[in-house]
């Protein structure tokens, strides 16, 4: 079973709209949800599902709204956050922005939209681009004898429109990669280099001023690794046509004989509706009739060990309470023919710090005293390459208690025509009644995720 009713409430939990879907929950309970979570909140204990009595709260929270399914039953969970966050997306495409006052100028629309989107508790047509066909912004003009659903909604192929033509014919496949990465220095006591040394002496260094040190260097370990992996399309094919992709899958080279090959297993692979699960189950082919335009049709995770593409040393210097020094090395640990672009390394400071002054190798750094980090961006970094970056902060006269440990150095990137996992396109095959030719387009992506590496 799905929801009985969907609220949506502004941030003081006072509903703006709803839609009763099976009346078997009275709509005055809402009243209870924002003091559960209130409670929750003192707690520290925030939790996603809250019960008042037989009534279970199911909820997200995006921007300036709260997204509140409320059941009964015991309630398939995933199915219902599904569907809120599927919601968020369907509005978001249509209002641009989902915020309270997109809502507020939206009534009608919404009220269609959440009519459209469930019905009687189980999720209906929940792709954007199918509900645009017949759901518009300029309103609609109703005509005697003439249906307003296209027949879209009640095909088998309910996420693609009949008709569809083009005087090109291509698809565009975009294999992204996100490396999350979590790095903990060990414990340990490392020797800095002296001041004015020709191997990384503080750019600033006053070989009279007492100072204290800690560095991060290559001797940290790994505590969390893992790829996380989409395969995005965007489909310009005239008709109806049915696309199998071929990747180097190792469940797929086992079951072919081709254990030999380079391959890669892929975990928690995710796919859009559209893929025949059954003949993914069986052979392992990712056979599909595709939606028009853009679109993600798969996702999956690797949990390898990955060596940090981007390595980053820290040594922190302390002079008598009086400034501060931050020494920075970043490493390309990648292919030498490989460049990341646009690379940001956020270094935390302290909170008190000030009179910034600042070197560097190559790019530029900025100080974000809201944030209390330096920012030092890179256009161009290629494989195989050291940079510095060195910075000078004042502090005030006055000790300032030393705060439990320090935020982790953040770091985000971009590498084109690169993955970490390996993984191949072998294939896109392009069947069609009409027999046109089609073109695909291949672009691999590796990108920074939730990459941290911390500091002592």
């Amino acid at each position: 079973m799905s929801a009985s009713a969907v609220f949506i409430l502004d941030v003081k939990g006072r509903p703006l709209i709803s839609r009763n879907y099976k009346g078997d929950v009275a709509m005055s309970e809402i009243e209870h949800f924002m003091p559960l979570l209130m409670q929750q909140e003192e707690e520290g204990a925030l939790a996603p599902l809250l019960s008042h009595g037989r009534v279970h709260f199911l909820w997200i929270k995006h921007s300036n709204l709260y997204l509140v399914a409320t059941t009964l039953k015991n309630a398939n969970a995933s199915l219902v956050y599904s569907f809120l966050y599927k919601t968020v997306e369907v509005f978001s495409e249509y209002f641009k922005e989902l915020e309270e006052e997109s809502i507020r100028d939206n009534f009608v629309i919404v009220y269609e939209l959440l009519d459209e989107l469930m019905d009687f508790g189980f999720p209906q047509t929940t792709d954007s681009k199918i509900l645009q066909e017949y759901i518009t912004q300029q309103g609609n003009k109703l005509e005697t004898g003439k249906s307003r659903v296209p027949p879209t909604v009640t095909n088998a192929v309910s996420w693609r429109s009949e008709g569809i033509k083009y005087k090109k014919n291509e698809v565009f496949i975009d294999v992204i990669e996100s490396v999350n990465l979590l790095v903990s220095p060990h414990d340990f006591a490392s020797p800095l280099p002296q001041s004015g040394s020709r191997r990384g002496g503080p750019l600033f260094a006053d070989p009279q001023s007492p100072c204290v040190h800690s560095q991060v260097n290559a001797n940290g370990s790994v505590l969390l690794s893992e790829i996380v992996g989409t395969i995005k399309l965007k489909v310009f094919l005239s008709g109806m046509p049915e696309l199998r992709l071929g990747l180097n899958d190792r469940v797929l080279f086992e079951l072919t004989g081709r254990s030999k090959n380079k391959s890669v297993e892929l975990e928690d692979v995710k796919f859009h509706q559209c893929v025949r699960l059954s003949r993914f189950d069986n052979d392992r082919t990712i056979s599909f009739i595709p939606p028009d335009g853009d679109f993600e049709l798969m996702s999956y995770r690797l949990s390898t060990q990955v060596k940090p593409l981007i390595w980053i040393e820290s040594v922190i210097e302390k002079f008598s309470h009086s400034r501060v020094e931050i020494m920075v090395k970043a490493k390309g640990q990648f292919k030498k023919q490989s460049v990341a672009n646009g690379v940001e390394i956020s270094v935390p400071v302290p909170s008190d710090a000030d009179s910034p002054r600042f070197k560097t190798s190559v790019g530029s750094a900025k100080y974000v005293p809201e944030k209390n980090i330096v920012i030092w961006s890179i256009k161009s970094f290629p494989g195989g390459k050291e940079y510095l970056m060195r910075a000078h902060f004042g502090l005030p006269s006055v000790e300032k208690e030393e705060e439990e440990g320090r935020p982790p150095i953040g770091v985000k990137f971009e590498i084109p025509y690169f993955t970490v996992s390996g993984i191949q396109v072998r294939y896109m095959k392009i069947i069609e009644k009409s027999g046109y030719q089609a073109l695909p387009w291949v672009r691999y992506i590796t990108q920074s995720g939730d990459y941290q590496l911390r500091t002592s």
